[in-house]
């Protein structure tokens, strides 16, 4: 238990920090996961709109501390060669 008013002060900022964190991740494993099921029902256009949403909402929480820049750029690219995978089976 903090006992200093700066103690109890960073418990507050911590619990609130990771409350934000915690949402922005969730978002992203949501948007990343409806993007997946795209490329799983092979439908090409909901996936290219899908991706686009995914690659916007990383590159903004990747303006945060939630997620370093590199981090998102990989996800990002992961993602991208799943989508050229799928677009190059449909041609």
């Amino acid at each position: 238990m903090p006992n200093t008013e700066s103690a109890k002060k960073r418990v507050r900022q911590t619990a609130k920090r990771q409350a934000l964190n915690n949402w922005r991740k969730r978002r992203i494993k949501a948007q990343t996961k409806s993007f997946l099921s795209a490329i799983t029902e092979r439908d090409v256009n909901t996936a290219e709109a899908e991706f686009r949403k995914t690659a916007a909402l990383l590159d903004k929480i990747a303006c945060t501390s939630t997620l370093h820049r590199n981090t998102a750029a990989r996800r990002k690219s992961r993602l991208a060669q799943r989508l050229n995978a799928l677009k190059k089976s449909k041609a």
